[in-house]
């Protein structure tokens, strides 16, 4: 047989090669389509709850959903207790970044960041848990828009918290009662709150406020039944007062450039999970803050009702936040508030 001229061969060989890699290519998938491969696209989900916390739960749940939804090409693998490192008032930024694909985060609490996420915690904005879906629903379209076209991500469901009361080591009744307490609060809005009242506000991560009250740095806390028994507050302090300041919410949200890798049918299914997710949640929390108001008083807490008098008192002290806070804020967080306002008949 007659030897091919080496320039003849090497082309030849070039040729084959690259003839294999368009092959090889046919079989991949639309380009940045991860889900095109046999294996599944796996992300970690971040949580700062610790692991039976509703939150936490409720992200376990959307887990296995999304896997269902997805025929399997979307495995999320959920990170509890703040395990990846992060406390919370970054997330917006870790999940823009993709330091972490999915996590969920307190809305208000990245605020500081996203002035317009801090609508829902607007002191004594709500009088009941209705009330807070209703704001919410109001309110969901425009954070759909400033998560994407601002944060690089998806936001996937919201699901609330009970609403947040005041935790003390002494009984609380009146507005005279709160002046001097040294209280936890998770967001401006409740910092504000206790300002307004005549106390210290110590915006402690979660992770620091069992000690924080062991030691006497702090001597009460703002926040929700569901962290109550979280935190084993029966341990360190004696009441609580359902005093509805704020009903703050958890967004969970997945870095979009990550979302858009998927294919058009595994991004459907994993807003359709997140939709089903989110009446879930909401479904079940108002039952969830009895349930656990139950468990403190068994271990020890007394419930000490606010009376009206009381109530009157707090709306009072915090007319000026919520106009101060409208003044600052986004023309759409006022909106939200209007719209929120015509829907419930309140002026």
């Amino acid at each position: 047989m007659r030897l091919l001229k080496r320039p003849v061969f090497v082309t030849l060989i070039l040729s084959l090669f690259m003839l294999s890699i368009a092959v090889t290519g046919c079989g991949g998938g639309n380009a940045g389509d991860e889900s095109g491969s046999s294996e599944p696209v796996k992300w970690i989900a971040n949580s700062v709850w610790p692991p039976e916390n509703h939150q936490s739960v409720g992200l376990k749940d959307f887990a296995e959903k999304a896997k269902e939804a997805t025929n399997g090409k979307v495995e999320i693998s959920v990170q509890t207790g703040g395990a990846l490192g992060y406390k919370g008032p970054e997330l917006l930024k870790v999940v823009r970044d993709g330091l972490v694909p999915v996590s969920d985060m307190l809305t208000s609490g990245v605020a500081g960041d996203e002035k317009i996420f801090g609508v829902v915690t607007l002191p004594f904005l709500i009088q009941d848990f209705e009330e807070g879906k209703i704001l919410n629903d109001i309110a969901r379209p425009y954070f759909d828009q400033v998560a994407e076209e601002k944060w690089n991500q998806k936001i996937l469901y919201i699901a609330p918290w009970p609403a947040a009361g005041l935790w003390s080591k002494e009984e609380v009744k009146a507005v005279a009662d709160m002046e001097g307490l040294k209280t936890r609060t998770y967001d401006k809005n409740g910092a504000l709150v206790v300002e307004a009242t005549g106390g210290t506000p110590y915006p402690l991560p979660f992770s620091e406020v069992y000690s924080s009250l062991a030691t006497g740095v702090i001597d009460s806390v703002l926040t929700s039944t569901p962290t109550a028994v979280d935190a084993k507050f029966w341990e360190v302090l004696n009441y609580y007062a359902p005093i509805n300041v704020t009903m703050a919410t958890d967004m969970v949200t997945v870095n979009l450039d990550a979302f858009n890798k998927l294919d058009q049918e595994s991004q459907e299914a994993l807003i359709n999970a997140g939709k089903e997710m989110e009446e879930e949640m909401w479904a079940k929390v108002a039952q969830l803050d009895k349930d656990k108001e139950a468990l403190c008083n068994e271990e020890g807490i007394t419930t000490v009702k606010p009376g009206q008098e009381y109530l009157n008192e707090l709306a009072a002290v915090t007319e000026d936040i919520r106009q101060e806070w409208l003044q600052d804020a986004p023309p759409e967080a006022k909106e939200i508030v209007d719209k929120f306002k015509q829907e419930v008949g309140r002026d």
